[in-house]
């Protein structure tokens, strides 16, 4: 299953992606907007969770929309979860040591999509980074 070696690999592959700190946390941010974070549970997480909390490590990932994070977490409940934290945001919430390595690259590519600024977006995906 996948580590935060593989999501800072990943991240990193990335144009225009810089590692830093979040809240303390891991961060990965292309041009200054967070795509992918270390996103330990808090309190409320965890008693909104109940047993359902995982007890591994949490990435935050950013999402195209919340329509997006609703169908990750309806399709695959055992890897992706939300909770009232991020309600009306487009962020879900991941099990990382769950989450194959392949999930793991499209999950960081989409979300660095998600928040990397259009006209790099496009040069990425046109393969002209």
């Amino acid at each position: 299953m996948a580590t935060w070696a593989d999501v800072r690999r990943l991240a990193l592959a990335l144009p225009a992606t810089t590692e830093g700190t979040s809240y303390g946390g891991q961060a990965w941010k292309v041009r200054d907007r967070a795509f992918v974070w270390e996103r330990p549970l808090r309190r409320a997480d965890l008693e909104h969770l109940g047993d359902a909390a995982p007890d591994g490590p949490v990435l935050g990932a950013a999402v195209a929309d919340e329509g997006v994070k609703h169908a990750l977490v309806a399709d695959d409940p055992a890897v992706y979860l939300t909770t009232p934290h991020f309600d009306g945001y487009a962020v879900v919430l991941v099990r990382l040591d769950v989450i194959g390595v392949g999930e793991l690259a499209e999950l960081v590519t989409d979300a660095w999509l998600a928040k990397a600024p259009r006209r790099l977006a496009q040069q990425h995906l046109d393969g002209r980074d």
